[in-house]
């Protein structure tokens, strides 16, 4: 097919020499040579910066994990204390001295419980070395008459000695003695930091609380004393509460436990009393079970015995004597109290599970200051009862339409009609 006039004069253009070459297509891929944006570079800078800063507080806040929850610690502890701190300095005591005053008689008083309780411990601990070969002479004497064996018990001290798990054993002893000792070293350490903070955020409170206040609004400062204000309240009436109540469970297990003449009696109860309260819902129980073995080293009677009063305490205690302690001071639904000892035992172990209840205690109540709440209405099902009539209603519903399944099944009877024919049957009988 022949070329038309149009593309020969296009080719002939295109072919002349000296003539610029067609535009093509324009696009990216026309322009190999063309600049990236000026905004890029800087884009992708700032994104390996935020990488890199994100990196790096990840690693600081993973290193400092240790750090914050001592700190955390030590707050609540400033915050239990501050209101025996702000009595002394009302009545003219420096904050300093008070706070040290106060730090002191807990430091007393726990170290004091520490060395009755290790005491106690170190004495059994003796008894039953002491009373080790009756025990095993016994048990000797028992496999003998029921098995008719003839175990000695040199042959068994002997056969343990040499053995080889008694070697391992004391040699896996003698290499863990050094992480022992680095165990305690750090827990003391960790002991002391909680202590430095907590006394400096004690005796300096108002000076931090206007550190705080300096750099917010003057609305947002009366909100931020307000919740410190509720979160002091709170953690000090759950402390005080606590221990107000850890003190009358001690006495009244000290004087059960005096009864039976159980050794070491005002230690166990120290020891009843601390880890009841300060554990919730379980405590209690766990606290109950060190005075029952020791009275079962007495007789097998007084640790029942303790077992039962252990178990009607508690039911006493929740019922009769909490209520009325805690109705101002750390006023939380016992399963909200566990649900929260949980979550914070998830979050932080045995320290979440200490500062679980204030911690929650004071989130209530800051937000039932800010929560608006109206009037319930007077309606039974909100006290739990059904309305006047409700019941008798359903009883009658109930009973038509037991009425109505008995009338709709067909009588019993030798015709051979069906339905039908039985019901013009016994129409024709009623006529």
């Amino acid at each position: 097919m022949a070329p038309t006039d149009e593309t020969g004069q296009a080719a002939r253009h295109s072919s002349a020499p000296g003539a610029p070459p067609p535009p093509g297509p324009r696009g990216p891929a026309a322009q190999p040579g063309a600049r990236m944006p000026r905004w890029l570079p800087r884009a992708m800078v700032l994104a390996l910066a935020l990488i890199a800063l994100f990196q790096l507080g990840s690693w600081a806040f993973h290193e400092l994990t240790g750090l914050l929850i001592n700190i955390l610690i030590a707050f609540f502890l400033a915050l239990a204390v501050e209101p025996a701190v702000s009595w002394m300095a009302a009545r003219g005591v420096r904050r300093g001295l008070g706070t040290f005053l106060v730090f002191l008689g807990v430091l007393v008083v726990a170290a004091g419980f520490v060395t009755l309780l290790g005491s106690m411990l170190a004495g059994q601990i003796i008894k039953i070395v002491e009373d080790f070969p009756e025990y095993l002479d016994s048990v000797i004497n028992w496999v003998n008459t029921h098995f008719r064996t003839e175990l000695r018990r040199v042959d068994i001290q002997e056969g343990l000695l040499r053995s080889d798990w008694l070697r391992n054993y004391v040699q896996n002893s003698a290499t863990g003695v050094l992480d022992v000792s680095a165990q305690v070293l750090g827990g003391l350490f960790q002991l002391l930091t909680i202590g430095l903070f907590s006394f400096y955020f004690a005796a300096d409170g108002p000076r931090l609380r206007r550190a705080v206040c300096s750099v917010l609004p003057p609305a947002r400062q009366a909100e931020v004393l307000r919740a410190w204000e509720i979160a002091v309240n709170k953690t000090g009436g759950y402390l005080y509460s606590r221990g107000l109540m850890a003190l009358v469970s001690g006495l009244a297990h000290y004087v059960l436990l005096e009864i039976l003449e159980v050794p070491y009696a005002p230690v166990l109860a120290v020891w009843v009393g601390l880890v009841s309260q300060f554990i919730p819902t379980i405590g209690t129980y766990l606290a109950g079970a060190l005075p029952m073995l020791i009275a079962f080293t007495v007789d097998p009677w007084y640790a029942l015995w303790v077992l039962i009063f252990v178990v009607i305490y508690q039911q006493f205690e929740n019922y009769v004597l909490q209520p009325k302690l805690t109705a101002r001071t750390v006023d939380i639904h016992p399963a909200v109290a566990f649900g929260s000892v949980v979550m914070g035992t998830a979050l932080l172990g045995a320290v979440g599970a200490l500062i679980a209840i204030p911690a929650v205690a004071t989130l209530q109540a800051f937000l039932g200051a800010y929560v608006k709440r109206y009037d319930v209405t007077d309606d039974p099902r909100v006290h739990g009862h059904h309305r006047p009539g409700e019941r008798g209603s359903l009883v009658a519903g109930a009973r038509r339409l037991w009425s109505r399944r008995r009338g709709a099944a067909p009588p019993r009877s030798g015709g051979t009609g069906g339905t039908e024919g039985t019901e013009g049957t016994e129409g024709t009988g009623g006529s």
